[in-house]
């Protein structure tokens, strides 16, 4: 909604929108078709804001037993301020984005023992918490009028309004169930997850189909505008097995901080076989990796040994586990 003169005016690209409506036929959908999901069993606001961090950018398929393990691990903001570092990245292992495992620890320490905040803007404050974020924990934990605005909400309005410019933000205020936004909230993001998906939508199984201005137009697979994606940069790299004594040699992760991973870049002062090799994705790179054996003379002060044993206590970069498994598949 737009400001003027201190009044409240309503964004005209949903003008035409029969608000009341739209929001019955889209709640009596989600009632009958909603998933079955672990954190919408729950109102505790820490359980959801965990939910939140972890699926940004996250299927909700590779999620689920993550968020499960996590919650065991720290059922509360106490237990994860308290944990350190280390374990708490490697319970997020897997799921990629590690800056977000830090934050949620980074925002526990803040929060401390008392209580998880309640209002919109505090929850807005803590390390990591974007608007939607903060908008996701406010109305469904505390049933707060905050419209949550995620990839599928945006996709959703692009396609009702017919505008892939769209003040996506006003148009979900405006069509917000002030009265139960928990539900509609959850209602709009399962609408875009499962029916209004990015490609080829089930318009016909869409309870807002009747309103969509982008199918009447048959604009649905146009909208919302595409972003223009970087170039795709291949990346060859060699990563070494270098072990003594039971032990393996560990270097600090060069692609992401606070894991240990295979040594590379260094000059070996033998070679060995070559045991494996593996593909591995980071946004727009796309690495190939080679295992290879090898031998050392001179260790950079950084690199660490560790008994075979010990590895599944430490947080392993996915490369390493992929290379390991690739050592694994030799031995067997």
């Amino acid at each position: 909604m737009r400001e003027t003169d201190g009044r409240i005016t309503t964004p005209p690209q949903a003008a035409s929108l029969p608000h009341k409506e739209i929001r019955r036929r889209i709640k009596r959908w989600f009632e009958k078709a909603k998933r079955d999901l672990p954190w919408r069993r729950t109102r505790d606001p820490y359980a959801i804001w965990i939910s939140e961090i972890m699926l940004q950018q996250t299927r909700v398929a590779a999620v689920i037993p993550h968020y499960e393990r996590f919650l065991d691990a720290f059922p509360n903001v106490e237990a994860l301020a308290a944990a350190d570092e280390d374990r708490v990245l490697r319970m997020w292992s897997g799921l990629g984005y590690y800056s977000r495992a830090r934050n949620l620890r980074k925002a526990a320490r803040e929060i401390g023992d008392g209580e998880f905040p309640r209002d919109y803007e505090a929850i807005r404050g803590l390390a990591g918490v974007g608007d939607y974020t903060a908008a996701a924990v406010a109305s469904i934990a505390f049933g707060l009028p905050y419209a949550a605005v995620d990839g599928n909400v945006r996709r959703v309005i692009a396609r009702l309004s017919g505008d892939g410019n769209a003040d996506f933000t006003k148009i979900a205020n405006h069509l917000l169930d002030r009265r139960d936004p928990a539900l509609w909230n959850q209602a709009m993001m399962e609408l875009g997850a499962t029916v209004c998906l990015p490609r080829d939508p089930l318009c016909g199984a869409c309870p807002a189909a009747k309103w969509c201005e982008a199918r009447a137009r048959g604009t649905q697979n146009e909208l919302p505008l595409k972003k223009v994606k970087p170039e795709t940069v291949r990346l060859s790299r060699t990563l070494f097995v270098v072990r003594r004594r039971g032990k393996i040699l560990l270097a600090p992760g060069q692609r992401v901080r606070g894991f240990w991973d295979l040594p590379e870049g260094i000059r070996p002062a033998r070679l060995g076989p070559v045991v494996g090799e593996f593909g591995h994705s980071i946004t727009h790179h796309r690495y190939r990796f080679e295992v290879r054996e090898a031998m050392v003379t001179r260790i950079p002060k950084a690199f660490r040994w560790f008994a075979e044993e010990q590895l599944h206590e430490i947080p392993l970069s996915t490369t390493a586990k992929k290379a390991l498994r690739c050592l694994i598949k030799v031995v067997v």
